[in-house]
């Protein structure tokens, strides 16, 4: 199950097959995020396959129970967030929009912080030091691009 939540990624494997034309990605920060998710998706992999080891009874445990909400919670934040993000403009419009309805309604980034909350929710459900590392780093990095995006 904890493999299933990485591996059905919405980020990853959903949003670039919805995402309309916009900015090109540059080269090199589409290398980087390449060789980050990589390194990621083998840490996290070998981490939940090799070295953590779960009662039988994890399933039932409340820090998976309520780290598998969460990060079922965040995920449906960040898809609506992105629906909204998305439509935000009609073909052919350009210029900047602000995002209303959904968690837009209490943070700016609601996009931002779905995925933030998603991963906590992820390293709760593990209880690794691994999924630990990736939600801070999911934290650090996604909160400067909130503020930035804020400002």
């Amino acid at each position: 199950c904890h493999n299933f939540s990485f591996l059905v990624h919405y980020r990853a494997l959903i949003f670039p097959l919805l995402i309309r034309e916009g900015k090109p990605t540059p080269f090199f920060t589409f290398v980087l995020a390449l060789l980050f998710c990589t390194y990621n998706g083998y840490l996290q992999g070998r981490s939940l396959t090799n070295y953590a080891k779960y009662p039988s009874s994890w399933l039932k445990d409340p820090h998976f129970i309520t780290g598998f909400i969460g990060w079922l919670i965040g995920m449906a934040i960040n898809i609506h967030s992105d629906h909204i993000l998305r439509n935000l403009r009609k073909p052919g419009e350009t210029g900047y929009k602000i995002p209303r309805g959904g968690m837009f309604e209490y943070v700016s980034g609601a996009n931002f912080f779905g995925e933030i909350l998603e991963w906590f929710g992820f390293a709760l459900a593990c209880c690794t030091i691994e999924s630990l590392a990736f939600a801070l780093c999911t934290l650090f990095i996604l909160g400067s691009r909130a503020k930035q995006h804020h400002q």
